[in-house]
C-alpha cells in the first residue's frame, strides 16, 4: 500500500491535505441554508472526485444535497460523513481559515470537513476500491431528517460502517454514543397554563436516571395567548431506557406531546471488534496505541449501528472545539489518520473477499499518481465555492499558511 497521496509539503507537513480542508471550509454550509449546502456538495464532489477518480451520485431529498460514491458492485464497507455545519454564512469573514504553529482553524474544520479529507486521501492510497461506498450527507447537524433512510439502507448492505466524525480527546475513537430523543410538550391555553407547565417541567426532569446515565432535560420554554410549551432533550445509553423514557413522555397527562426518538444508542458491542482490529493495525503502523471513549453526543453512526451494522466512529480529525469558537485540527495528525483508515478499509475488504469469494473485480477508476497533487489544485491559491456573488470564493486564502516548522 502506498502512502495516501499528497502528503508532502513544507517541513514535511501534509500540505495537500491542508489545501483540501481549506477548499471545503471555504464553502460555508449551514444545515438550514439548502442553497449553501448544495454549493458545498459541489465542492466536496470536486475534491472527492480528484482523489477517488470518479464523480459521485448527487442525491437531493427535500432540497438537501447528499453525495454517494459506490465502487465495484455490492458494497461491503461504508465510509460515512457529512458536509453541513452549524456555522452561518458569514462566519468565515469573522474567523477565516488559517494554519498557524501546526494547528488548522476555520468554521466546520473539526466537525467535520477535515474528516472528509482524511477519507479521500486514505482511499486514494488503496490499490482498489471495489466493495467501498462513501456517503456524505448534508443534514447531520439538525438530526438527519432527509438522510436517515439513505444511511440505513446503505448500512444494511455493508459488513462495517466507518464514521469520519471528529475524534475524541487525544484522538480517541468513539466506541459508544448515547441515543437521543427530542420532544415538544404543549399545554393548552387556560388560566392555569403556567402552573401546569411548571408541573410538567418538574415531572419530565424527574424521568432522568443518574445511575443509568439517562438525562431528560427540559430546554427552551415559551408561553403566550395560544398556550405554553417546552422542548425536551433525552439521552440514554441503551434501548430499554430510550423505550422507558418515550413511554413516560407520551403518557404525560394534560398535555400534547410531539416527537420521539431521533437516534438509537450506539452500544459498545457494535464497535468492539472493529476497535480491536483498528488497535492492532495502529500498533503495526506505529500510530498507536489507540484510546476509546463513550460520548453523550449522537452521530449518524447511531443509525448504522441501529440497523445491526458493526460501526466505528471518531475516525476523523484530531483536535477540538466542535461547535465552538476555538474549533481546530492538529495538522500533523491528518496523515496518521489517513494511514490508519486506509489500513482498516484494506483489512476489512480482504476479509470480506476471502469470506465471499467474489467474482472477478470490475476495476476502479483512475487515481492521482503517487505523491502527485490532484489536477486543478496546483497554482490555485483561492479556496472556497462560487455562488455567483462576489466575495464567497475568496473568503479563504491558503497561499500564506503560517507555522509550518512542525
Amino acid at each position: 500500500m502506498r502512502e495516501p497521496g499528497g502528503h508532502g509539503g513544507r517541513a514535511g507537513l501534509p500540505y495537500t491535505m491542508v489545501r483540501d480542508v481549506a477548499r471545503l471550509v471555504g464553502c460555508e454550509s449551514p444545515s438550514e441554508d439548502l442553497g449553501a449546502v448544495a454549493r458545498s456538495a459541489e465542492v466536496v464532489a470536486e475534491v472527492g472526485a480528484r482523489w477517488l477518480g470518479g464523480e459521485p451520485e448527487r442525491i437531493v431529498i427535500d432540497g438537501c444535497t447528499h453525495l454517494r460514491w459506490r465502487f465495484g458492485g455490492e458494497p461491503r464497507v461504508l465510509l460515512l460523513g457529512h458536509h453541513d455545519t452549524v456555522w452561518p454564512v458569514g462566519t468565515l469573514a469573522r474567523r477565516p481559515f488559517e494554519v498557524r504553529d501546526g494547528v488548522l482553524r476555520g468554521p466546520g474544520c473539526f466537525d467535520m470537513k477535515a474528516g472528509l479529507v482524511v477519507a479521500f486521501h486514505a482511499l486514494a492510497g488503496l490499490s482498489g476500491l471495489d466493495g467501498v461506498t462513501v456517503l456524505v450527507t448534508g443534514d447531520e447537524e439538525p438530526g438527519s431528517a432527509t438522510s436517515r433512510g439513505l444511511i440505513e439502507d446503505e448500512a444494511r448492505g455493508c459488513t462495517a460502517a466507518l464514521v469520519l466524525e471528529a475524534a475524541g480527546p487525544g484522538g480517541a475513537l468513539k466506541t459508544a454514543r448515547k441515543g437521543v430523543s427530542r420532544y415538544e410538550v404543549i399545554v393548552p391555553d387556560s388560566p392555569g397554563a403556567a402552573v401546569e407547565l411548571a408541573r410538567l417541567v418538574v415531572a419530565v426532569a424527574g424521568l432522568g436516571d443518574a445511575a443509568a446515565g439517562t438525562t431528560v432535560t427540559p430546554t427552551r420554554m415559551e408561553a403566550g395567548p395560544g398556550g405554553a410549551r417546552f422542548e425536551v432533550d433525552a439521552r440514554v445509553w441503551d434501548q430499554a431506557e430510550q423505550d422507558r423514557v418515550h413511554a413516560a413522555m407520551t403518557g404525560l397527562p394534560g398535555a400534547e406531546v410531539r416527537g420521539g426518538p431521533n437516534r438509537p444508542p450506539l452500544a459498545g458491542a457494535a464497535s468492539r471488534e472493529l476497535f480491536e482490529r483498528a488497535s492492532r493495525l495502529a500498533d503495526r503502523l506505529g500510530v498507536g496505541p489507540l484510546a476509546e471513549v463513550a460520548v453523550g453526543g449522537a452521530s449518524d453512526g447511531n443509525f448504522t449501528a441501529g440497523v445491526g451494522t458493526p460501526t466505528l466512529d471518531g475516525l476523523g480529525a484530531v483536535g477540538g472545539g466542535a461547535h465552538a469558537e476555538d474549533e481546530h485540527v492538529l495538522v500533523a495528525e491528518l496523515p496518521r489518520r489517513a494511514r490508519l483508515l486506509a489500513a482498516l478499509v484494506t483489512d476489512l475488504l480482504t476479509d470480506a473477499r476471502a469470506a465471499t469469494q467474489p467474482e472477478e473485480r470490475a476495476g476502479r477508476p483512475s487515481e492521482p499518481a503517487s505523491g502527485a497533487e490532484p489536477a486543478g489544485l496546483a497554482g490555485e491559491d483561492r479556496a472556497g465555492c462560487s455562488d455567483g456573488r462576489t466575495g464567497v470564493a475568496g473568503a479563504v486564502r491558503v497561499d500564506h499558511l503560517q507555522g509550518w516548522s512542525g
